[in-house]
């Protein structure tokens, strides 16, 4: 009677409440995990000797994370080391002239300049890969090494695009003496003072660009006028023109053909 009361009265504290079934099942499964797991805890192991391993694994796990962190880098370097802001200021002008407001849209500037940055600057990547990026995925140079050359070819495509004036502005600002060779001249200077330099040669160029829409804009501005057509907008009329004449000429092949052709002797 004893058992039976008391199987009963575990039977009703379970109806009561039903957490007190699951927790017997929860420490059963707990106990068989516990008891099937390796006792030994995992060992990690760091290399910050500078030497290879047993294995051969030379700061791997260090590479990888270099690797990925630079990712989040890339856009600063294609906005200051390649070509991309003059082709995307030049390309951006060119739609501010026309007067289309945002067409063709930012994604589209953007992509094209992307692209045509990749194929005027394919040497430079190709050199890079091939002198730095492949020995140093290799273990044959080191991380400064693989910096030098690395910058090495960046640098022989920026100085010659870059003007003495600039060079000599940020050697002031940054107090460094003039070297024989400019080769020797350390990124602080050649950098800043290589994006100052297409800035100034891409706006000359987009003023260039802009001068046949804007006399475009004021001849009709003054035919509206002499006509007495005050209230008709003269943006108007000279939308229409600015597109058919640019279609003809094909004006976007014109432009980008010979914004290309700027780094062709570089």
């Amino acid at each position: 009677m004893s058992l039976s009361k008391s199987v009963k009265s575990v039977l009703a504290m379970a109806r009561s409440n039903p957490w007190l079934c699951i927790l017997p099942v929860c420490a059963v499964v707990l106990a068989a995990a516990s008891a099937s797991a390796d006792p030994t805890p995992p060992l990690v192991t760091i290399n910050t000797s500078g030497t290879p391993s047993e294995n051969g694994e030379v700061f791997a796990a260090l590479k990888i994370s270099l690797l990925v962190s630079s990712i989040a880098l890339l856009p600063s370097v294609l906005m200051t080391v390649t070509c991309f802001p003059r082709i995307a200021i030049v390309l951006a002008l060119t739609r501010q002239a026309l007067g289309t407001a945002q067409t063709p849209p930012n994604q589209v500037i953007l992509g094209l300049s992307l692209f045509l940055t990749f194929a005027v600057m394919s040497p430079v990547f190709t050199k890079i890969y091939e002198d730095a990026f492949l020995p140093y995925a290799e273990d044959q140079i080191g991380h400064t090494e693989a910096i030098q050359k690395t910058y090495g070819p960046l640098r022989d495509f920026m100085l010659p695009l870059t003007r003495e004036s600039d060079l000599a502005l940020f050697m002031d600002i940054t107090g460094s003496e003039t070297p024989d060779d400019p080769s020797e001249l350390s990124a602080a200077v050649v950098i800043p003072a290589f994006i100052v330099s297409e800035l100034n040669t891409a706006f000359q160029i987009a003023f260039l660009i802009y001068v046949p829409f804007l006399i475009l804009d004021m001849v009709i501005s003054s035919v509206l006028t002499s006509m007495s057509m005050i209230t008709l907008p003269p943006t108007v009329i000279s939308l229409p023109l600015k597109l058919m004449l640019f279609v003809i000429i094909d004006g976007w092949s014109l432009i980008i053909g010979n914004l290309v052709k700027t780094y062709g002797a570089v």
